[in-house]
């Protein structure tokens, strides 16, 4: 099945610098976010502390609930809504003391106070150690450098290194947009945002092998045109692949986002964005990029 006419000739590489206009205010917007709150909004896996998920029989909002709460004088406590259920709210608190069933239970009857009894349903409850989430944050972003690294030295092996130096720019700049849009739609980045990050890599990565190996193929086969007319004609060979592939993905992960309910709602929220942007990057970010690279390569030459 074919979405594009194999002859179809869409000149992507001329719209390369609008594309980097594109991008660089995408992640400009991100990085201004990101600095006026002071840094990504990381849940309780990284940032430590307790959450508390309840659901209440009867409409209330986070201002009512704050209030109840005033009493147990908790540190910092953060209330938001949680799913498309419009009464289901998260707690949140930086530390406490008397463990976790202790909390839970005087934050359920604090609540019950207010709200009378069996219209309070504490469904979960979680600590995790300051230090703990200190070590959480730092694998996770362990884990993302050597997947990259893997990745350039994957790259460099199987094409060039020229290649690798292109893909890894196109990661990086899907995963500071996707890390953005986290930052501007106040939603926060924990163990299973890590886990997204790295699908997006993986799956920007799998588009842009493609067009590069079909660049590879395209460079013996017209060897005599330019190296921009090869980049471009292997964009075109291989879009209907790239947008069948991606509409089918964003169809499963939009049911995901839609349906899946509130506790994967944030890593379908991530997939969607990484997604989307990964496909981009694969024909605005990736290619552009070799020939970039091919450019000043030949300039000393040319001199």
């Amino acid at each position: 099945m074919q979405l594009i006419k194999p002859n179809t000739n869409i000149d992507f590489v001329n719209k390369r610098k609008l594309a980097l206009v594109f991008s660089a205010v995408l992640i400009l917007i991100g990085l201004a976010s990101l600095v006026i709150k002071g840094g990504p909004d990381y849940g309780i896996d990284f940032a430590g502390g307790t959450l508390v998920q309840v659901r209440f029989a009867v409409t209330t909002d986070a201002g009512a609930i704050k209030k109840a709460l005033a009493g147990l004088k908790l540190r910092s406590p953060v209330v938001q809504s949680f799913g498309d259920n419009q009464n289901e709210f998260l707690i949140r608190v930086e530390k406490v003391s008397g463990g976790l069933q202790g909390l839970s239970t005087r934050i359920k009857a604090a609540l019950e106070a207010t709200y009378k009894k069996g219209n309070v349903d504490v469904r979960r409850a979680e600590m995790v150690g300051p230090q703990v989430g200190k070590d959480l944050r730092s694998k996770g972003l362990q884990a993302i450098f050597y997947a990259m690294l893997g990745i350039l030295v994957y790259v460099s092996w199987r094409f060039e290194f020229r290649f690798a130096v292109g893909a890894i720019i196109a990661l990086l700049h899907d995963v500071l947009i996707t890390l953005g849009a986290f930052s501007v739609f106040g939603k926060e980045i924990d163990l299973p945002i890590i886990a997204a990050f790295l699908a997006i890599i993986g799956y920007s990565l799998n588009d842009t092998i493609i067009v590069y190996d079909r660049i590879r193929e395209n460079l013996g086969k017209y060897n005599k045109e330019s190296f921009a007319f090869i980049v471009n004609r292997s964009i075109n060979e291989t879009l209907s692949r790239t947008l069948l592939t991606s509409g089918t993905t964003l169809l499963v992960i939009l049911a995901l986002f839609v349906f899946g309910g509130g506790v994967i709602h944030n890593f379908a929220f991530a997939m969607l964005v990484g997604v989307v942007i990964g496909t981009y990057s694969s024909i605005f970010v990736a290619s552009p990029i070799l020939i970039l690279w091919e450019q000043r390569k030949k300039k000393p030459a040319t001199g």
